[in-house]
C-alpha cells in the first residue's frame, strides 16, 4: 500500500497532457496569442454588437477565445490535479489562472451587450444559424437576472477571487493535511486522504478498518474550523449573488443554471430518504451478518458484502470494458480503445494525486480520466463509468457548437451511470455461479448505488438543510455543520447502525459543496442512466436512441434530454422504480450471502 511520488511510476500509466499543450513553453506562447486576439476581439466589437449579423461573428469569435482558454486552463489544472506536491504545476496554475481570469473580464462586455438585445434580433440570429436555438434561448432567459455593465464587470472581476475556498479546501486537505500513522493489533500503519478513501475503508480487517476511521477523523477534527470558515465564506458569496440576480432564495439562485425547478430538486432527495432508507438498512445488516462483526457502524458500511476481492489486470480491464460496453457501437468501440492507448487516463496512485475519479473534457479535445487502478474489478466499474462521462462528451462536442454542448449539472451523470450499470449487467449473465452473480450484486449496491444514492444523497440532503440556515441567516459554525451533517445520517440509517463518533465531520470530506447543488445530481443522473441501461439490456437497439441523445449535449433542458431517452420525470415514477430495483437487488443479496 505504499504511495509512491509521481515521478516513480510508469509513465504508462499516466496521462498524456501534450495533446493539449506540449509543455508550459507552448501555454505561454499561446497565451501570448490568445491575449493579442483578445484585444482585437475588443477593439472590433465593444459597444457595437446591434444586430444579429454582428451577433454571430462575435459569438464565432467568442467561441473560439473560450475554447483556447479552456484547453490551456486544462492543461495547468490537469497538471496539478495530478499531483499537489509540485511546486512548479502550482505556480504555473496560479499564472496561467490570472491571465485566463483577466482575458474572460475583458471579454465581459460580450454578456451584457447581448443581453441588451431585442428578443426580435435574437430570434433572427437563431433563424440564420440553427446551431445556436440552445444559446439563444439560455441568452433570453437570463436577461431578468443580468445586472448592468458595470455591476457585471465587477463580479467578473473579482470571479477569481470566488474560487479561492474551493482551492484553499483542496490544499488544506491534499497538501496541508498529515496523518502520519495509526496502530491496530501491535502493527503501525501509514495514513493519508487516498489511503483511507481508496483503502481503509474496505478493510476487511475490522480492527484496521476502526482504527484507521478513527485516527482519520481525529486528524479532520483538527481542521475542522478552518474548514468551516473556507466553506461559509463560499455559502456567503453565493447568497450574495443570488440576491443580487433577484432569486428568492440560494438554491433557487443555483438550481437556476441546472434549469431544474425545486419541486424536481426536493423530490429526488425527499423521496430517497423515504424510499431508499429501509432498502439499505437491511443492506447494513447483510454486512453485519457477513463479517461476523460484534456491532454494525459507519466505519463498517464501505465493506463489499461478497468479501471476496476479484482482482484484474488492466488488460483484462479493458477487455471486460470494450466488450461490456460494445452495445454503443464500433464508434464508442475506437473512442473507448483510444482512451487506453493514447493515454487519456491517468491510472497512477502517487503522493499529491486528487482523492476519487474524475473526467475532464475541454472542448476541442478528447477527455481525460483521472482514477487509480488497485488491480480489483471494481476498478474497472470506475473506469466504464468515467469513460460515460468521456463518451458523452466525445459525441456532444462533435454534433454541438460550445455553448450549447455541456448538459445541465441535473443530467452529467447519467451517461457515466448508464455505462456502470451496463457493465454490472454484462457481468451479472455472464455469471456462472451463484458466487459469481452475489459478486455482482454486492458490487451493484456496495459501489454504484452506495457512492450515487447513499454518499452523494447523503450530501445532498445535508446541503440543502445548509441553505435554509444560511438563508433564514441562522449562525453556521464547524459543530452546527456537523450537527446537522450526524442528523442526516442517524434519519437516514435508523436504528439499523452506531453512528460513530468523528462521522459528523464527514461533510469535510466532499470538493463538491463547492460546486453549487451538485451532490444531488448523482442520483438523479443515475435514475435516469439506470432506466436506460435497464431498456438497453432489454433491447441492445435502444442503444442507438442513447447515443442519439448524447449527440445533443444541451439542446434540451434536463427533462428534455430526459425524455429523448426515453424516461419520463415529470413524475417520481422513474424514481420509485429505480429504488424497487434496488430493493430487489438487496433481497437476492441477503438469499445469497449467508
Amino acid at each position: 500500500m505504499e504511495v509512491k511520488k509521481r515521478e516513480e511510476i510508469d509513465d504508462s500509466l499516466k496521462w498524456n497532457l501534450e495533446d493539449l499543450a506540449k509543455d508550459f513553453a507552448e501555454v505561454d506562447e499561446r497565451l501570448e496569442k490568445l491575449e493579442k486576439s483578445t484585444e482585437e476581439f475588443i477593439s472590433n466589437y465593444k459597444g457595437k454588437i446591434v444586430d444579429e449579423d454582428i451577433f454571430l461573428k462575435a459569438t464565432e469569435i467568442t467561441e473560439k477565445i473560450y475554447i483556447e482558454m479552456s484547453l490551456l486552463g486544462s492543461r495547468v489544472a490537469l497538471e496539478v490535479e495530478a499531483d499537489m506536491t509540485n511546486e512548479e504545476s502550482i505556480i504555473n496554475l496560479q499564472k496561467v489562472s490570472s491571465i485566463l481570469h483577466q482575458i474572460e473580464t475583458k471579454i465581459s462586455f460580450f454578456d451584457s451587450e447581448i443581453a441588451k438585445l431585442d428578443d426580435k434580433i435574437l430570434d433572427k440570429a437563431g433563424e440564420k444559424d440553427k446551431s445556436l436555438k440552445k444559446y439563444i434561448e439560455d441568452i433570453k432567459r437570463e436577461k431578468k437576472h443580468k445586472l448592468g455593465e458595470e455591476a457585471e464587470l465587477v463580479i467578473k472581476t473579482l470571479e477569481e477571487s470566488f474560487q479561492i475556498p474551493y482551492n484553499s479546501y483542496n490544499m488544506a486537505k491534499n497538501t496541508d493535511m498529515k496523518f502520519g500513522e495509526f496502530k491496530a493489533n501491535g502493527k503501525d500503519y501509514p495514513l493519508s486522504y487516498n489511503q483511507f478513501e481508496n483503502f481503509y475503508e474496505y478493510e476487511k480487517d475490522t480492527s484496521v478498518r476502526r482504527e484507521a476511521y478513527k485516527a482519520f477523523h481525529e486528524k479532520l477534527e483538527d481542521y475542522k474550523n478552518v474548514t468551516a470558515s473556507i466553506y461559509l465564506n463560499h455559502l456567503k458569496t453565493e447568497k450574495a449573488l443570488g440576491k443580487l440576480r433577484g432569486f428568492p432564495s440560494t438554491i433557487d439562485y443555483l438550481l437556476f443554471p441546472q434549469e431544474v425547478s425545486p419541486d424536481l430538486y426536493n423530490r429526488q432527495l425527499d423521496v430517497i430518504m423515504e424510499k431508499l432508507a429501509p432498502h439499505m438498512r437491511k443492506y447494513a445488516s447483510i454486512i453485519k451478518r457477513a463479517y461476523g462483526l460484534d456491532k454494525m457502524t459507519l466505519a463498517d458500511i464501505k465493506l463489499d458484502p461478497y468479501g471476496k476481492e476479484k482482482k484484474v489486470n488492466l488488460e483484462d480491464c479493458k477487455n471486460y470494458i470494450l466488450e461490456g460496453l460494445s452495445a454503443f457501437g464500433e464508434d464508442y468501440k475506437a473512442m473507448l480503445k483510444e482512451a487506453f492507448e493514447n493515454r487519456w487516463i491517468d491510472l497512477a496512485n502517487n503522493i499529491g494525486k486528487s482523492t476519487g475519479a474524475f473526467c475532464s473534457s475541454p472542448y476541442g479535445s478528447h477527455s481525460y480520466i483521472l482514477s487509480s487502478f488497485s488491480g480489483l474489478m471494481s476498478d474497472c466499474l470506475t473506469l466504464s463509468h468515467e469513460l460515460g462521462h468521456a463518451g458523452a462528451s466525445y459525441y456532444s462536442n462533435k454534433e454541438q457548437r460550445l455553448f450549447s454542448s455541456d448538459p445541465s449539472m441535473y443530467f452529467v451523470e447519467a451517461p457515466s451511470t448508464a455505462n456502470e450499470i451496463i457493465m454490472e449487467l454484462f457481468l451479472l449473465k455472464n455469471a456462472k455461479t451463484d458466487e459469481d452473480r452475489a459478486w455482482v450484486l454486492a458490487q451493484i449496491i456496495s459501489k454504484t448505488y452506495f457512492h450515487n444514492f447513499v454518499t452523494h444523497f447523503m450530501e445532498g440532503y445535508y446541503q440543502r438543510e445548509v441553505y435554509k440556515m444560511l438563508d433564514s441567516n441562522e449562525a453556521i459554525t464547524a459543530d452546527t455543520l456537523s450537527k446537522v451533517f450526524k442528523e442526516t445520517l442517524e434519519k437516514f440509517w435508523a436504528d439499523s447502525l452506531e453512528i460513530p463518533e468523528g462521522a459528523e465531520l464527514t461533510w469535510m470530506r466532499q470538493p463538491h459543496y463547492y460546486m453549487g447543488l451538485y451532490p444531488y445530481t448523482y442520483s438523479a443522473g443515475l435514475t435516469i442512466g439506470t432506466k436506460v441501461a435497464l431498456n438497453i439490456d432489454k433491447d441492445p437497439s435502444y442503444a442507438k436512441v442513447w447515443i442519439d441523445t448524447l449527440k445533443l449535449g444541451a439542446y434540451y433542458d434536463p427533462m428534455g434530454l430526459a425524455k429523448a431517452s426515453g424516461v419520463d420525470i415529470s413524475t417520481d415514477k422513474p424514481l420509485t422504480e429505480v429504488i424497487e430495483f434496488i430493493g430487489k437487488v438487496i433481497d437476492e443479496l441477503d438469499k445469497l450471502i449467508k
